[in-house]
């Protein structure tokens, strides 16, 4: 049965359920925080890093949900939510107020 949300913060209780294990969110961290570096070599060096946000950010996340979640990404169903999903989850990390 699909769920429908009217706002982000309905949705984002769904998120965190979907990233339950510790794994999954440490490579949502990482890849995230990787994103954040490529933006900042893409303003400084290189156009080339832009084209590695998405790689980092996606191929991170991706190999936690099939490799550790078993589970499909929310990004599927739900892409703008997940993405504000995926920097709230990464700022409440950096807060505290999600364990990695």
């Amino acid at each position: 049965m699909s769920q429908t949300f009217s706002t982000f913060k309905e949705f984002y209780p769904y998120y965190l359920a979907e990233h339950e294990d510790i794994r999954c969110r440490r490579l949502h961290f990482v890849g995230t925080g990787l994103v954040i570096l490529a933006f900042f070599l893409g303003l400084m060096h290189s156009p080339w890093w832009f084209a590695m946000m998405p790689v980092f950010g996606y191929g991170f996340a991706w190999i936690g949900h099939f490799v550790f979640e078993k589970n499909r990404p929310a990004t599927f169903k739900y892409p703008l939510y997940s993405l504000a999903g995926d920097w709230v989850m990464f700022f409440d990390i950096l807060r505290g107020r999600v364990k990695i």
